[in-house]
């Protein structure tokens, strides 16, 4: 007890010290949410600097690993050959008429009367279109046919006293030198009777001459006269006609497209702005190349049909026949102002630019006229965002 009470004494120069063990452990607490926040922080910073940062501190031959496989893309190629297709040749040109007769006046001329037809019409051979105004070629007809009669009755009356006279030259009474006089007046008379009559089939036939009628039959495709108007034989034409109604088309073709070109091909001919298209065939081919353009036309007869108009334009396709040549799918052709070309892989794995010619485009693919032989690894897609020169990595597909 003595013991106790001794070590149970609080001398006043000592410092009593209380520990509040919940006060400390609030504290450790809070040092370790401030040091998560720290290092949540220096992982956001971390992750700001990005890859390129990131990969400076890293290694090395990673990174010109990833260079190099952007440098070198894979293309996918194909290998063509060479297919047999039907050669179609595609052409432009105008239509017209296949026999375009330009009609005037044949006679003297004067003023129109009468107008017959109109644009449009269909008309007969020897139809009369227009009539000029002939009361002054009528009057000459009427007079010069009064002078046929008064020949004919002096030709009468000549033949007459000639009948007379060789009646009466057994008798003594007319000498043979009479009757020479009056066979000499007989013939004469029947000479003047011929020349009147001449005269006024003339005159007739100049005024049929007033009347304007069509040299074949067929359409009428333009009227250029009024009834009242002036019109002579320097006057131009007054109706254009297309005759029988025949119809063409006038398609321009490069040089090497006209060689193959000949009297009888089949062609489909369609006008622009229509869905359907018309059958027709080549019924000539131009003899001669125009120097400046390097072209030649070929004429394609199609049948009438009111949507066909002369003047207008159309596109023509052509069937030449079978040929042989390479075949691409549309993905593989690119056009710039140069032309239509396709890139082409070669040996060192390098682009090249090849500049082609194309043929038929349809479903099945576009033909290459000239360019390519067929051995060739051509790019069939990605192509504008090559160049050439370029490394690629190429990878084949079969050709279908």
């Amino acid at each position: 007890m003595l013991r106790m009470n001794r070590e149970s004494t609080i001398n006043r120069s000592d410092t009593l010290v209380v520990v509040d063990r919940s006060s400390r452990r609030r504290w450790i607490l809070i040092g370790a949410a401030l040091l998560a926040l720290a290092v949540i922080g220096l992982a956001a910073v971390l992750m700001s600097r990005g890859p390129a940062e990131q990969g400076q501190a890293g290694s090395a031959p990673a990174a010109g690993a990833g260079k190099r496989g952007g440098q070198i893309p894979t293309v996918t190629v194909v290998v063509p050959g060479r297919t047999q297709v039907a050669r179609t040749i595609a052409a432009s040109g105008a239509l017209a008429a296949r026999r375009d007769q330009p009609v005037g006046i044949a006679g003297e001329g004067g003023m129109v009367s009468r107008v017959l037809v109109d644009a449009g019409s269909w008309v007969r051979q020897g139809q009369v279109l227009a009539s000029v105004e002939r009361s002054v070629q009528t009057q000459e007809a009427a007079q010069l046919a009064a002078q046929v009669q008064v020949a004919r009755a002096d030709a009468a009356l000549t033949q007459n006293e000639l009948d007379r006279a060789e009646s009466l030259i057994e008798r003594g009474f007319v000498s043979r030198a009479d009757l020479d006089r009056r066979r000499a007046a007989r013939d004469a008379a029947a000479a003047r009777v011929r020349v009147a009559q001449a005269q006024l089939n003339a005159s007739r036939a100049r005024i049929g001459r007033l009347d304007i009628r069509a040299p074949t039959g067929g359409l009428i495709l333009a009227r250029n006269v009024e009834v009242g108007q002036i019109v002579s034989p320097g006057a131009g034409a007054l109706f254009r006609l297309a005759s029988g109604g025949e119809m063409e088309m006038r398609a321009r073709l490069p040089q090497q497209d006209i060689a193959a070109m000949r009297v009888g091909l089949p062609a489909s001919v369609t006008p622009i702005g229509l869905d359907r298209s018309f059958s027709g065939s080549i019924w000539q081919v131009s003899p001669v190349i125009d120097p400046q353009s390097r072209q030649g036309e070929v004429r394609i007869a199609i049948p009438y049909d009111p949507a066909i108009r002369p003047g207008g334009f159309a596109e023509a396709r052509i069937s030449a026949g079978a040929t042989t040549a390479p075949m691409l799918p549309q993905s593989a052709v690119l056009s710039d102002s140069e032309g239509n070309y396709v890139y082409v892989v070669n040996a060192r794995n390098e682009v090249e630019r090849r500049p082609v010619r194309v043929g038929s485009v349809d479903d099945s693919g576009v033909t290459i006229v000239e360019g390519l032989s067929g051995q060739e690894a051509v790019v069939l897609s990605a192509g504008p965002f090559l160049n050439p020169g370029q490394k690629v990595s190429p990878r084949r597909q079969a050709a279908r």
